[in-house]
């Protein structure tokens, strides 16, 4: 007989793994995709989300057809990591992927509460937000993409080079955190307020983003990328219906 503890155990464990998180991020960037190009179809200039749109740059100097080449590298992604953890294919539970979502959920739902009570400032953020003007289905695909693509660079990018630099320099691992998630959420913040669709910079929009970023940070860190992209990007569809 399982105890119940150590199936918990196991579903943490197991769970934070690269093939979990590869796996479950995978609809994020098929939805926003879809969705991009159905809510707006035919625009000659499609609004992405800001770090998609640095990526696809990047890419466009080596094919124009930035998404094949997209779809090509998140393929070749996949193979690396399901042969680096081909020993747990065996074990895959689907019913994992579900209670992921409904982990994140609780984690999306949890943190816009406390946020909003420190900052008080969530009205205030909604109803500054240039992407009000967009459609409903753009906005839920740049929620995705935001899940997907900003934990992309701002956790897995971002803060797992600060700590390799931290790591480095301060012998204490407990500094080496800190500093590395304090300082990818500041950045994380700031750079809402950049580009087209930027935000106007307001005190208590950047400490909810802060605090937000630095929440992420540690679910990114504690539960694995595919955690952190699923509970912002239901966090910014709470945002959407709520």
């Amino acid at each position: 007989m399982t105890k119940p503890g150590s199936t918990i155990k196991r579903y943490f464990s197991t769970t934070h793994s690269l093939l979990y998180s590869y796996l479950i991020s995978l609809p994020l960037l098929i939805l926003y995709e879809v969705l991009i190009r159905v809510s707006q179809p035919g625009q000659d200039q499609i609004v992405r989300i800001s770090v998609d749109m640095w990526i696809k740059t990047l890419f466009s100097y080596v094919d124009p057809n930035v998404l094949s080449i997209t779809l090509i590298l998140v393929a070749v992604l996949g193979l690396f990591i399901l042969y680096k953890e081909r020993h747990r294919l065996s074990s895959l539970k689907l019913k994992y992927f579900l209670i992921m979502i409904f982990e994140a959920s609780i984690y999306a739902f949890v943190l816009s509460i406390l946020i909003s009570l420190t900052v008080g400032s969530l009205v205030q953020l909604i109803q500054s937000s240039p992407i009000e003007s967009l459609s409903i289905l753009q906005k839920m695909a740049l929620s995705l993409g935001a899940g997907l693509y900003e934990e992309l660079f701002f956790r897995v990018i971002l803060v797992s080079t600060l700590l390799w630099i931290f790591n480095h320099f301060f012998k204490k691992q407990v500094v080496a955190y800190t500093g590395a998630i304090i300082i990818a959420a500041l950045l994380f913040s700031l750079a809402h307020y950049f580009g087209s669709m930027g935000d106007p910079f307001t005190l208590g929009s950047f400490l909810f983003r802060f605090l937000f970023g630095l929440s992420l940070n540690a679910i990114y860190i504690w539960r694995g990328f595919g955690m952190a992209a699923w509970t912002h990007a239901i966090y910014d569809l709470m945002v959407i219906v709520f």
